[in-house]
């Protein structure tokens, strides 16, 4: 098998693997002739589900295998792919392909940088900084020429011209070790299914609702000696949407009840070539139906842990829109997508399962 391609995106690349590193130490990479699939499944917490499309990060993509459609699985850690791809955020250019040394595969990132030569201080610099007596300094005192033009020209004795600096490239290899998965061991992997979701709506900025959802997690948290008591303690954030533009997240404790709400969001509506049934299955979809319901009474509710809310919350450092898909009382789904610089080409989407606690 091989696999070889040009990074053309450093910087999507590296704050992707960043913000999947908030989730897990290890994520399963799947290269196909169609696409990129990023793959986080923690013991406990959010499921990372990314699809992206090949020219959102590489070009000169090229990759080989004996299996349909050419796909390469890898576990690979994301501590060390993430490090690798930051010494790669100023090169010039940068390429990643899959090598093998003393029989350990590995992912190989070749990372060229332009440097300048060290500039030669000028003798007129040294001149100055240098603790001899003014007599004993080079003489730098301009000279005035007259020719028979009468045009007067200046120039400097005792004063070599001043090196001018060179460009230099700088290649370095990072090599992160992988583990090649058998087709076999991943086919039973499959992508969590919920049921119909009850709202879908956009959600506002994730920066700005990550730096709320912390802010309610630690007013929410016990004190220091409980905290120690319990270990698995855990804050519980409660997330609403409603089909009327409104969504809202607070806390409930003892101690406290707090909340903040947002409205004149919008709610995407259904597309009917992706739905069963056309428009037909529109009508008697459950995001509808609940449409029909009073303002009061059409909230959809999900209970997710503080500090995993939070975590997911950091991809939004990659910037796109984010639909979240309420179902009442047991899961929540957000869409992330990211944006494409070129017209017409496919969507690249992670798609993030977090599973609502009960009441």
């Amino acid at each position: 098998m091989r696999f070889r391609a040009a990074i053309r995106n450093i910087h999507t690349f590296t704050k992707l693997t960043g913000s999947l590193l908030l989730l897990s130490k290890v994520v399963w990479i799947r290269f196909d002739n169609d696409q990129v699939r990023f793959t986080v499944i923690p013991e406990r917490g959010s499921q990372v589900w990314a699809v992206l499309s090949i020219d959102s990060i590489f070009e000169d993509y090229s990759v080989t295998s004996n299996t349909p459609g050419n796909a390469i699985n890898l576990q690979v850690s994301l501590t060390h792919l993430n490090r690798a791809l930051r010494s790669a955020i100023n090169a010039t250019s940068a390429s990643i392909r899959l090598t093998k040394k003393d029989g350990i595969p590995l992912l190989t990132i070749t990372i060229t940088t332009a440097t300048f030569a060290s500039l030669r201080r000028p003798p007129a610099l040294e001149g100055v900084n240098d603790l001899r007596l003014p007599s004993e300094v080079p003489n730098l005192t301009p000279t005035v020429e007259t020719n028979q033009g009468n045009d007067d020209s200046i120039s400097f004795q005792d004063q070599p011209p001043i090196s001018m600096p060179s460009d230099r490239e700088t290649t370095i290899t990072q090599s992160v070790a992988v583990t090649v998965l058998a087709p076999q061991s991943v086919d039973s992997i499959h992508e969590p299914t919920c049921r119909e979701p009850d709202v879908h709506i956009l959600l506002p900025p994730l920066l700005q609702l990550k730096a709320i959802s912390e802010r309610f997690t630690k007013l929410a948290l016990p004190s220091s000696h409980a905290a120690i008591a319990d270990e698995n303690h855990s804050t519980r954030l409660i997330l609403s949407a409603s089909p009327f533009g409104e969504f809202r997240i607070g806390v409930q404790t003892a101690a406290c009840k707090i909340e903040s709400k947002w409205q004149g969001l919008t709610n995407p509506e259904l597309d009917p070539t992706q739905i069963e049934g056309g428009e037909e299955g529109v009508r008697e979809h459950a995001s509808t139906k609940q449409k029909n319901r009073t303002r009061e009474e059409a909230w959809s509710t999900v209970r997710v842990e503080g500090r995993d809310w939070g975590r997911v919350l950091g991809v939004g450092r990659l910037g796109g829109r984010v639909v979240a898909c309420f179902c009442d009382d047991h899961a929540l789904i957000l869409y992330v997508y990211l944006e494409n610089d070129e017209s017409g080409a496919d969507d690249s989407v992670l798609t993030y399962y977090i599973t609502s606690y009960s009441q």
